[in-house]
């Protein structure tokens, strides 16, 4: 995947978390949190959190996406740090960027 096409995928994925977040009325101190994900890790989340955004990504990719999106996004707290992603990016298993705010359960 080309970098022009993570760089699109990444201003889509946050135009959407933006979009979300206004419909659901977040206030000013709600943050989305990111994380990548395993099909079953993202079926977890979903069933805990409300709203979730998802997007599927190649693995080698997730990384890149992964610190678009944070770089892009204002407000953000991750669980993961830069050198965490890089490593775990590597591993085929995750397929999902996923963010969910941690103060909005189902």
């Amino acid at each position: 995947m080309s970098n022009q096409t993570v760089e699109f995928q990444a201003k889509v994925y946050i135009y959407d978390l933006n979009n979300c977040a206004n419909e659901h009325g977040f206030k000013a101190d709600e943050e989305w949190e990111l994380s990548l994900a395993t099909d079953i890790q993202k079926a977890e989340l979903e069933k805990k959190y409300y709203p979730t955004i998802s997007t599927k990504a190649l693995p080698e990719v997730l990384a890149e996406l992964f610190k678009l999106v944070k770089g892009k996004l204002t407000q953000v707290r991750s669980e993961f740090d830069n050198k965490r992603v890089e490593n775990s990016a590597t591993h085929s298993d995750f397929r999902y960027l996923i963010a969910y705010s941690p103060g909005r359960y189902r």
